[in-house]
């Protein structure tokens, strides 16, 4: 279920190509968080208490409200298969951060599968003529550093007992969505004019990517292993592909089709513990 949260946000990309107004990125982020998150805290009519006031600012800010203008920031000076790339160094930093945030060993089963995970995305989405700008590059990586600092806190803290997932849901994409009022309208001014078909496309961002996403993304957080939640966010970039592929006529070629299953056998291993050897191997070895 927790993967059903990036399959989602995998559609992100072609709904806001095909659907929405260009040149408005933060305006969809804005409505794909605040209405979602006071949606959630009308269902639940549950707020924070005592030190979760500032607890679910943080969460808010590092999961969605700095990742949004990060991320859209490296969209707009990266080819979007950079910036996918760079988003997907996501399971690497988590895998690292658990080391201090949550007591954890430094797995190198983790890391390489997480390396090889950037890999693969990166021979589904990166063209031949890719261009690096220094920017974008920060951006990308920041907006990976800033999502993967979310998640381990959201791992570390945990729910509190009176938060079911729609409220703690509820907490975060509020927060964040308020953080992103102001630098929405100091970047990008008044909002777009809305059409019947970008009214569609905002509704799904905010419905099925904003609030049904988040629920099960933060539910699957606080229940499975991090690291194991981490590396599911590869399927995003996978998901953007295979639309694009499917609706908007773009071609997957060997290299591509290599990238994909790399990151397919990326995402399952993330699910998988770290392989061990027996102590009666390692006596048997010895006395061989």
């Amino acid at each position: 279920m927790t993967a059903l949260a990036p399959l989602a946000w995998g559609t992100t990309y072609v709904v806001t190509t095909e659907l929405l107004p260009p040149g408005h990125p933060l305006f969809a982020g804005l409505l794909r968080a605040l209405p979602a998150g006071l949606i959630a805290l009308a269902i639940t009519r549950t707020l924070p208490r005592g030190a979760w006031w500032g607890k679910a600012a943080v969460l808010g800010v590092l999961n969605i409200g700095l990742f949004f203008p990060l991320l859209f920031i490296a969209a707009e000076r990266l080819p979007g298969g950079v910036a996918a790339t760079l988003a997907a160094a996501q399971p690497l930093v988590v895998a690292v951060l658990a080391v201090p945030v949550l007591r954890e060993g430094l797995s190198a089963w983790r890391l390489f599968w997480g390396a090889a995970g950037v890999v693969g995305v990166g021979l589904v989405v990166i063209g031949p003529h890719a261009a690096f700008d220094g920017v974008g590059v920060v951006a990308g990586l920041a907006s990976a550093a800033t999502m993967a600092l979310g998640v381990t806190l959201t791992k570390r803290w945990g729910r509190p007992a009176e938060a079911g997932p729609t409220a703690f849901a509820g907490w975060q994409l509020t927060a964040g969505g308020l953080f992103l009022v102001p630098v929405t309208f100091l970047a990008e001014g008044a909002p777009p004019p809305v059409d019947p078909t970008a009214a569609l496309g905002y509704l799904w961002l905010g419905l099925v990517g904003g609030l049904a996403a988040y629920v099960l993304w933060f539910r699957g957080i606080t229940t499975l292993p991090v690291t194991s939640v981490a590396v599911l966010v590869l399927l995003s970039p996978l998901v953007a592909a295979v639309l694009g592929a499917v609706l908007l006529g773009e071609t997957f070629g060997p290299v591509q089709l290599v990238g994909f299953g790399l990151s397919l056998a990326a995402i399952v291993a993330g699910q998988l513990p770290a392989p061990t050897r027996s102590r009666d191997g390692a006596a048997t070895s010895r006395r061989g």
